[in-house]
């Protein structure tokens, strides 16, 4: 018989909280035959695996950190009750929580969503408050009569699971600001009722030991504080920057006029607004990604001969068809970054060359036919969208085409895009990811320089803040169009029609690492030109674009696809052949 709820706990690296939350869970979870599942986003860790088992909850870890919306998601999909109810690790349920929020899921069967009432407590010495600022962790206090809201917090939220499958899954491009609040905006559009408060069904959210003192309350209202304003831009909301600041200023002259410690965390959140504010003309972070800096340039290969074609045991201690580096960027590398390309586009402004290229555009190549095909996965649509609105505003004659991932990889999705969709009669071919930020006539200029400098296969350069694995990917300054020996199999990759006999349909791979290797090779021996185009840039958010996928299995199936065809070694990619500074 399926449980009556599913109650879902995503956690990471907190093991002390985890099992406050579990105790006065669990025992409200068995007498309701509900299950309960720990979905653990620091990976598999023993402290974590011991506190679920102890308590009968299941244990789902993610390979490894991937966000909360992540860990949402694999919830819903791991668990099979109709309600389905997150907290977070760092609650304590009240006596009668569970049953509260089941008996309002069979009162209110128009409502979908139900929140719970949050109530913050600072364990140990918590600062002190003069009383006119609000709380410095999520809280929900709507009264104790059961209510309709406007939103429900995801510290104490349950969803009916129908809801969850019409609606799709979160955003995992949110993060600490609008996570939650995206899905029921969506869910507001979608026709569904407002959420429902539930007076009886509250918990505590704890804050204890250091993390109840004032500079890590501070530290984590900061961070809300920008995850809110990047969560304001994406609804295409965001205060001014001189609002901004004058909430700051409000804020500081608040503490000082009335003494109040607690309100430094007030501070902070208006502190993280400001800085995100700041940040706004320049290119983001990819959120929830690493904030290290890119790793060291290495190209995994050895000098010599390459190995000969079948030489399984050679290719595996090479792995000569691999970057060598992760391409994230975060911290302060991240601000460097955007503030570098901040400055290029200026100079690109100023010196007159985007609007020259923009009217050369208008008038050249005549228009052309493109197909555009993508994988779009649910919680990416708001980002894909825009991506194709894009797209379609270009002169040329766009036919786009995208599928859902629907359990299989990236290419074997794009051959059944283009079994139904094929490719004959078109000019060109587009791959776009459904992860990736495209400048206003992204498509008219790249078509312009691609027919300029005659290239067959090529890619627009990527911005020096946005994921790129290669480094010679990246933008370089003063450069118009480079001329490579190779070009990426995406984020966005564009095809000339004399490339489809020998590349379409494409092997049937999952991932298809390893792939522009063998096109880079083909591309040798066929004559066609190969380039990166620097004056047109995209920013890649760097999510794969299928299911979720091991690199281990990803590498191991790139070996076993270049076994038996020719490739281009990873030290010949880097090379560039020909820089165009003028078109």
């Amino acid at each position: 018989m399926a449980p009556t709820a599913s109650i879902v706990i995503p956690t990471r690296g907190r093991p002390c909280y985890l099992k406050v939350a579990l105790a006065s869970i669990a025992p409200q979870a068995a007498a309701a035959g509900a299950e309960v599942l720990v979905i653990d986003d620091a990976g598999p860790t023993p402290e974590a695996r011991a506190l679920a088992a102890s308590f009968d909850a299941r244990y789902e870890p993610h390979p490894q950190p991937l966000g909360l919306n992540v860990a949402r998601n694999t919830g819903v999909e791991r668990s099979a009750g109709e309600l389905v109810v997150f907290v977070d690790d760092d609650v304590r349920a009240a006596p009668g929580w569970l049953q509260a929020l089941l008996r309002a899921a069979g009162a209110y069967p128009r409502a979908d969503v139900f929140a719970g009432p949050i109530r913050p407590r600072l364990e140990g010495r918590a600062p002190r408050s003069c009383g006119r600022e609000g709380p410095p962790i999520t809280a929900l206090d709507l009264g104790a009569q059961d209510a309709d809201a406007r939103y429900a917090w995801g510290a104490n939220m349950a969803i009916r699971r129908s809801a969850l499958v019409r609606v799709g899954p979160f955003d995992v491009s949110l993060e600490h600001g609008g996570d939650e609040q995206e899905w029921q905006e969506r869910h507001r559009r979608a026709g569904g009722a407002s959420v429902r408060y539930v007076a009886a069904a509250s918990v505590d959210h704890r804050r204890a030991g250091p993390d109840a003192r004032l500079r890590s309350l501070a530290r984590g209202a900061h961070a809300r504080g920008r995850g809110a304003r990047r969560f304001d831009a994406h609804r295409g909301s965001p205060p001014s920057l001189g609002g901004e600041l004058l909430t700051l200023l409000g804020c500081v002259g608040h503490v000082a006029r009335r003494r109040c410690p607690a309100g430094v965390a007030q501070v902070a959140h208006s502190a993280g607004r400001l800085r995100e504010a700041m940040r706004e003309a320049l290119p983001a972070r990819p959120p929830g990604f690493s904030s290290q800096a890119p790793a060291a340039r290495t190209d995994g290969s050895s000098p010599g001969a390459d190995p000969a074609p079948g030489d399984v045991g050679a290719r595996e201690q090479l792995d000569d068809f691999l970057s060598g580096a992760s391409g994230t960027v975060g911290g302060f590398d991240s601000w460097r970054r955007g503030v570098r390309d901040a400055t290029r586009a200026g100079w690109e402004i100023t010196s007159g060359r985007r609007l020259r290229l923009a009217r050369c555009a208008r008038q050249f190549p005549p228009r052309r036919r493109v197909l555009v095909l993508g994988i779009e996965r649910a919680e990416r649509r708001a980002l894909a969208a825009r991506a194709h609105a894009e797209l379609l505003r270009s002169r040329h004659r766009v036919e786009l085409h995208t599928c859902e991932p629907a359990g299989m990889g990236k290419f074997e999705n794009l051959n059944r895009l283009l079994a139904d969709h094929p490719a004959e009669g078109q000019d060109w071919l587009l791959v776009v990811d459904d992860d990736v930020a495209l400048p206003r006539g992204f498509l008219d200029r790249l078509l312009f320089l691609c027919e300029r400098f005659e290239l067959q296969l090529a890619q627009p350069a990527h911005r020096l803040n946005s994921h790129a694995a290669w480094l010679q990917t990246r933008r370089r300054p003063r450069s118009v169009v480079r001329e490579t020996a190779f070009v990426e199999i995406g984020p966005v990759t564009l095809f000339a029609a004399a490339t489809f006999s020998t590349l379409l349909p494409f092997p049937p791979l999952r991932m298809g690492w390893g792939l522009d290797m063998h096109w880079a090779a083909l591309a040798r021996s066929q004559g066609w030109r190969c380039g990166v185009i620097d004056a047109v840039t995209i920013r890649h958010r760097a999510a794969p674009a299928a299911e979720r996928y091991s690199r281990q299995q990803a590498i191991a199936e790139a070996r076993q696809f270049l076994a038996e065809r020719p490739y281009l070694r990873a030290a010949e990619a880097h090379r560039t052949l020909v820089t165009h500074r003028r078109w």
